[in-house]
């Protein structure tokens, strides 16, 4: 069973999500989000290791632009944008957690937790639950404070771009993949301009 994804898009966003997801998951992919910019389609996909290539993009776009035709979620022109998720790449799913403890993290809540929304630390993991991080402690004090936010209440969860995270994301890249989607950023991404509707 595939892992459970925060899902936060709504209107024809959730729908292009709904059509995305088993797409890529018969391909051997995952999504990590749609999102909608103006007349610009942007799905962002991975592989299980978190690697995307360029070929990848291609090929969904190659897959999914049809699909999205014949749908007609969208009646006016629109530009498709299939991407990676970068090294600062979203935190969708539980094992995301997981997979970049001790990196640094940004975390919007969806619903307020100890009366703030926005959270910045290093990520310590996923428990039972909740995504659990280092924060600076609010009352001064020299050692960080651990605390835990519900997983099923975050809007929207991103890693910070470090050194570290640069090193990190290098080192787990395949030796023979030059150019793998982890090392992509977004603006390195496959483009389809489709046609306008027919009615």
């Amino acid at each position: 069973m595939t892992e459970a994804r925060l899902t936060r898009e709504t209107g024809p966003a959730a729908r292009i999500a709904a059509m995305a997801e088993p797409v890529l998951d018969s391909m051997g992919y995952r999504l990590v989000r749609v999102k909608m910019y103006g007349n610009t389609v942007q799905i962002m996909g991975e592989r299980p290791d978190g690697t995307f290539s360029i070929g990848d993009c291609e090929k969904f776009s190659r897959d999914f632009s049809p699909m999205m035709d014949v749908a007609d979620v969208i009646s006016a022109k629109y530009m498709l944008e299939v991407s990676s998720p970068g090294i600062d790449r979203p935190l969708v799913r539980a094992g995301d957690f997981e997979a970049w403890a001790g990196h640094e993290v940004k975390i919007e809540m969806a619903v307020p937790v100890a009366g703030r929304k926005r959270f910045r630390g290093e990520l310590e993991g996923f428990h039972e639950g909740e995504v659990r991080l280092f924060i600076d402690n609010p009352e001064g004090g020299t050692e960080p404070l651990l605390v835990g936010v519900p997983f099923a209440d975050i809007a929207e969860a991103n890693l910070v771009l470090t050194d570290e995270l640069i090193a990190a994301a290098k080192a787990r890249l395949p030796e023979t993949a030059m150019a793998d989607g982890a090392e992509i950023d977004e603006d390195q991404i496959t483009e389809v301009n489709e046609e306008d509707d027919n009615g």
